[in-house]
């Protein structure tokens, strides 16, 4: 008579493997196969068990693995061995994402595309830390340290979102350290020269059909020159300027009132989804220094001809910034186009639009204006003094930044005139 199975083995068997005779059947330690293992997890609605099986090289390895699954079905999880970390990673970025940009999503499935190429086939349940570690490191050995933050997190949200979702127990992303990559691009800021140069060529150059790949962006000096002093002397962000309209641009302000309204730009909206700013204390109401007021009107003039010109195949965007049928201008023509003014300024192309910030940000703190004044025009989210603007009341202007960059570019505005 067979032995009665042992409590807890639930249905362990042995299959053998290459047709050789079994020489051990109690034990089966010289024979070739493997020890298999089926476990009853319930009942499908019509009455049919729910039944989950493994395979392990020893029968002490099978009871482990039983043990296991009838642990994660008292936690109410139903881990499967075929559903691997990409499919966990598809699933994050098409459901775990919601209210993030098409831009962001392409970002992260761009940063994890070499990690899941070295283990991405594994089985979620099966994925230990030390395979998360390895493909780390190797994403490591080429990419800057921002890079394998952005990875690894990346992995940790998507394995939580599984988690979530009750298709794994425990997420080992989320014990792994972040392995130190590369230095990344250095940021840079403009000196006070290389910053003249740059809007002395931009306000200079003549139009022209720029690069390839700029498609219906033909337009004259006043777009770059006038792009780039806003974002130099307000220190706004490039998405924030590609997104300003201008009902929100005021350039006269209101002297009569009391206290009197300078100038101003109220930086409400970026090219984020939905239009909202980085965070809600980016909305802010900065003071235009005169040079950014002159630059703006020679804008308005300019795109009141193309308006003209292009006639019923004008796109009425609202838009400050816009190509010659009033279209929006995306990241990628700003960054050329800004690319050509930089080397056309003889400060080579290495340069981004970004960096208009950084070099407003250092050429503030030179003039020795306080840190918490500076992130109060920046918007960054780290300052206590920060205020934060709604669109539905007009809180009072800030007004240094402009009187210090009204100080700085005072001989450049006399050129101007």
């Amino acid at each position: 008579m067979a032995a009665r199975r042992a409590r807890g083995e639930d249905g362990i068997s042995f299959e053998h493997r290459g047709g050789t005779a079994c020489r051990e059947p109690d034990r089966h330690r010289r024979c070739r196969g493997l020890w298999r293992g089926e476990i009853t997890l319930g009942y499908t609605p019509d009455g049919k068990r729910i039944r989950r099986k493994v395979s392990r090289r020893t029968k002490a390895a099978v009871k482990d693995a039983l043990d296991e699954l009838r642990s994660e079905a008292a936690d109410g999880v139903r881990t499967s061995g075929s559903y691997t970390l990409q499919q966990a990673v598809e699933a994050w970025l098409s459901d775990g994402l919601s209210g993030r940009s098409h831009q962001t999503v392409a970002k992260y499935r761009y940063v994890l595309k070499p990690v899941l190429a070295r283990i991405g086939g594994k089985a979620l349940r099966e994925l230990t830390a030390a395979e998360v570690r390895a493909a780390l490191t190797s994403l490591a050995a080429n990419r800057s340290s921002e890079t394998v933050a952005i990875a690894r997190l990346s992995l940790e949200r998507a394995i939580r979102h599984a988690e979530g979702a009750g298709l794994v127990r425990r997420n080992v992303a989320a014990i792994v350290e972040t392995p130190k990559g590369q230095a990344g691009r250095p940021s840079k800021s403009l000196t006070m020269d290389q910053a003249m140069a740059v809007l002395d060529t931009a306000r200079s150059l003549r139009p022209i059909e720029l690069r390839a790949g700029l498609k219906d962006v033909r337009r004259p000096a006043e777009l770059m020159y006038s792009y780039i002093v806003l974002c130099l002397v307000t220190g706004i962000r490039t998405e924030e300027a590609r997104a300003l309209r201008w009902d929100h641009v005021d350039l006269d302000g209101d002297p009569a009132a009391d206290p009197p309204v300078p100038p101003h730009v109220a930086v409400w909206r970026s090219e984020r989804l939905q239009g909202e700013t980085k965070t809600r204390r980016s909305r802010r109401t900065l003071a235009l220094p005169q040079v950014a007021v002159g630059a703006l009107r020679l804008l308005t003039d300019s795109q009141q001809h193309e308006r003209s010109a292009a006639g019923q195949r004008w796109r009425h965007s609202g838009l400050v910034f816009t190509t010659r049928l009033g279209s929006a201008l995306d990241a990628g023509q700003v960054r050329k186009m800004f690319k050509r003014v930089c080397e056309a300024a003889g400060i080579g192309e290495d340069w981004t639009p970004r960096e208009l910030r950084t070099s407003f940000v250092s050429l503030m703190s030179h003039r020795g204006v306080s840190i918490e004044d500076i992130a109060r025009l920046a918007g960054h989210t780290s300052s206590r003094t920060t205020e934060v603007v709604y669109r539905r009341e007009l809180r009072p202007v800030i007004t240094g930044g402009a009187e210090v960059m009204d100080d700085i570019f005072r001989g450049h505005l006399s050129q101007s005139r």
